[in-house]
């Protein structure tokens, strides 16, 4: 009876070992992001990192306030296809993006803010927001600001192998683009989720394309679990650089409720605001 009482404890505690064991890999599961944070340090490379996988997710490594972060792949490397991620300079310069795949009404605080310190920004437009809302195109035109490409569908481009559905997704955008404001859309693209292939790349420049990562950006795109103001503060002021291409979700209502007052704080630490135009044409000189 002694020995069947030890051989049942034993039983016990292996049963309890595995059920554990499953229990941690299922809540694993459930509780991880499959979209990075966009600057996580345990998703990107060094900025020496070699080009050569078939699919990249775009990520950063953050060593030092103040300093331009790493990305993986180098500056270098990213010119070869007239891409950038930031700006090679120790001018206090930031380059201010907004990502915008449809309308949730944070549009004119945005604008409104931008208008007040007379930011000039790049908006990266997917297609169906165009066909959907092409007044509220037009209106960030008429504001001086620049509509970039984001692709029609917003998909994961680098699973996109044919030259002709590559140049699909941004054709599409283009003519939309065209019928909403009558004018010829600036060849400014942002791969969908910074997901791309060094293909891609190379399509993009073969259409005319100059395509714009991030050199600073947080998470704040969940729209049930928006940053709080001194989330984004800490990442948005405690990670700024010079020549830093700044990513913002033009749908965040922390975004729309914060621009103001952090365009204010950029300009208290020395900060003035250029344009990916001007970015292109000085690198490009």
């Amino acid at each position: 009876m002694k020995q069947k009482h030890i051989y049942r404890l034993i039983f016990f505690f292996v049963m309890a070992f595995a059920l554990g064991s499953l229990a941690g890999k299922i809540y694993s599961h459930f509780t991880s992001d499959p979209r990075s944070d966009p600057d996580s340090a345990k998703n990107s490379q060094t900025s020496s990192a070699s080009m050569t996988f078939q699919n990249e997710n775009w990520g950063l490594g953050f060593q030092e306030e103040g300093k331009r972060p790493t990305g993986n792949a180098s500056m270098e490397e990213l010119k070869k296809y007239n891409a950038w991620y930031a700006a090679d300079t120790d001018e206090k310069k930031i380059y201010l993006t907004f990502d915008a795949g449809y309308d949730n009404g944070n549009m004119p605080a945005i604008l409104n803010a931008l208008h007040k310190h007379q930011v000039h920004a790049t908006f990266f437009v997917v297609g169906t927001l165009i066909r959907e809302k092409p007044e509220l195109i037009r209106e960030i035109v008429d504001a001086d600001h620049t509509i970039g490409n984001h692709t029609m569908t917003h998909p994961d481009m680098s699973g996109i192998s044919t030259k002709e559905a590559f140049q699909k997704q941004l054709e599409d955008v283009e003519v939309l683009y065209k019928e909403a404001t009558g004018k010829e859309m600036t060849k400014f693209y942002r791969p969908p989720q910074g997901i791309y292939s060094v293909e891609n790349l190379e399509m993009a420049k073969e259409m005319g394309y100059h395509t714009f990562f991030w050199s600073l950006a947080y998470v704040d795109w969940y729209q049930d679990k928006q940053p709080s103001k001194e989330e984004a503060f800490e990442k948005l002021l405690g990670r700024i650089h010079p020549g830093a291409i700044v990513l913002l979700h033009s749908t965040s209502s922390t975004n729309a409720s914060i621009l103001d007052e952090l365009l204010t704080k950029w300009e208290e630490m020395g900060y003035t605001f250029g344009t990916l135009e001007e970015l292109v044409a000085s690198e490009s000189a």
